[in-house]
């Protein structure tokens, strides 16, 4: 009996914290989500912003080395604090939620997942030193925090939860983590629909029946999906380090690489590929894409967040694997918005290393159309991809060539 008392106390304890978490940081979440939208709108109304890049990047490295954050971990701190002893700090979240709406609004290519991340770690953390939780409580409360936020920006609670879980180590989940993940997902959810954050949802066409003539295709793409999202991680990790390397001054870096964005914006002609992308993510699902889109995207981003500019790198990839997919689908013998939405799930699986949350995701935006070839293109994507990833900080406890 008295075990049973102690059970349903720490799971009471659990329970309450996990809604703390989810009210809190689906709160910042929520603030964050329509700052970002409000900081597009901005940008299409007033195309000049994009002149003031470099002036935002050196406010955001300015901000960042008065804080104490000149060496700045990102993401990897946070993905480190849920599997060791390394906590969050507290102002990471106010900096890349600063520094990331500074990218956006001034035309910097950049998604938000990275900021969703670090903001729901940071926020945790926080609220566990405010509780005075202990080391595992701690854990906890920084997934929940990561779960939360990026529920409330993507409006996907399940996968949010799922990816929060899986990320940080492959290959093993926390099963302590389940219940306080989804339920401050949950709730992260609720709080953004009711403060109007719309979550992200399409509509596929020409989605096929599972049979020999479209399982193919889909092994195709997986494949094709694992090899482009190695060249993904590959160029934003070599990005960062020719940066570093050939302008050491982080002042210096980041202007530097604000007016080669500005300059390639130029070039190009169209915003097409500043901020975001969900526009063109829209068009790819819906069968329209042009032929250097992913390259583009892809080389903008990698000077964006390579010079220390904020934001994410996932959404850019989903622009990637959208834009790709849309051009491939027909090739193969799909429709081009299936082929689109194949992509864009394979991408985010082979960059992450998260197979369970990237087939959560497909159903999530998909409504579960089609979900035994967006496993398989999942399944492909993961085990062809190695031990690439776009966390330095994520841990792989198996060789995926000797599972």
């Amino acid at each position: 009996m008295k075990a049973t008392i102690q059970y349903i106390r720490a799971l009471a304890k659990l329970v309450l914290l996990a809604l703390l978490a989810g009210v809190v940081c689906g709160g910042v979440g929520t603030a964050f989500y329509h700052a970002i939208v409000l900081a597009t709108r901005l940008r299409v109304a007033h195309p000049w912003l994009l002149y003031l890049l470099p002036v935002a990047g050196l406010l955001t490295a300015l901000l960042y080395g008065l804080l104490k954050m000149e060496k700045d971990p990102g993401t990897n701190a946070v993905l480190r604090a849920t599997t060791e002893r390394e906590s969050v700090p507290a102002r990471l979240a106010a900096l890349i939620f600063s520094g990331t709406f500074l990218t956006h609004l001034c035309g910097g290519s950049a998604g938000r997942e990275g900021a969703a991340l670090q903001i729901g770690g940071g926020l945790g953390t926080a609220l566990s030193r405010l509780l005075k939780l202990t080391e595992g409580e701690t854990r906890l409360m920084t997934m929940c925090g990561m779960s939360a936020v990026f529920s409330a920006v993507f409006g996907t609670p399940l996968t949010a939860a799922v990816f929060s879980i899986e990320v940080a180590s492959v290959g093993t989940i926390s099963s302590t983590a389940v219940l306080p993940c989804i339920l401050s997902s949950m709730t992260a959810a609720y709080i953004a629909r009711l403060l109007g954050a719309a979550g992200e949802a399409y509509v596929l066409q020409g989605v096929p029946a599972l049979s020999l003539n479209s399982l193919w295709p889909a092994l195709v793409l997986g494949l094709v999906c694992a090899l482009v999202s190695i060249v993904f991680c590959e160029v934003m990790h070599a990005s960062h380090r020719a940066f570093s390397r050939y302008f050491p001054n982080r002042y210096v870096r980041v202007a530097v690489g604000a007016v080669l964005v500005v300059g390639i914006s130029l070039l190009v002609g169209t915003g097409r590929y500043n901020g975001a992308g969900a526009d063109v993510i829209e068009g790819a699902i819906g069968g329209r894409a042009l032929p250097y889109d992913g390259l583009l995207k892809l080389l903008l981003t990698a000077v964006t967040l390579g010079c220390g500019m904020k934001g994410g790198e996932i959404v850019p990839a989903f622009f990637v694997g959208s834009t790709m997919g849309c051009l491939l689908g027909p090739l193969v013998g799909l429709s081009a918005s299936f082929g689109a939405g194949l992509c864009m799930v394979g991408m985010f699986c082979g960059i992450v290393n998260c197979p369970i949350a990237s087939m959560v995701l497909s159903v999530e935006l998909f409504g579960g159309a089609g979900l035994p070839l967006f496993a398989l293109v999942c399944a492909v994507s993961f085990a062809c991809s190695g031990r690439h990833s776009l966390y330095s900080a994520q841990s792989f406890q198996f060789d995926k060539a000797n599972m």
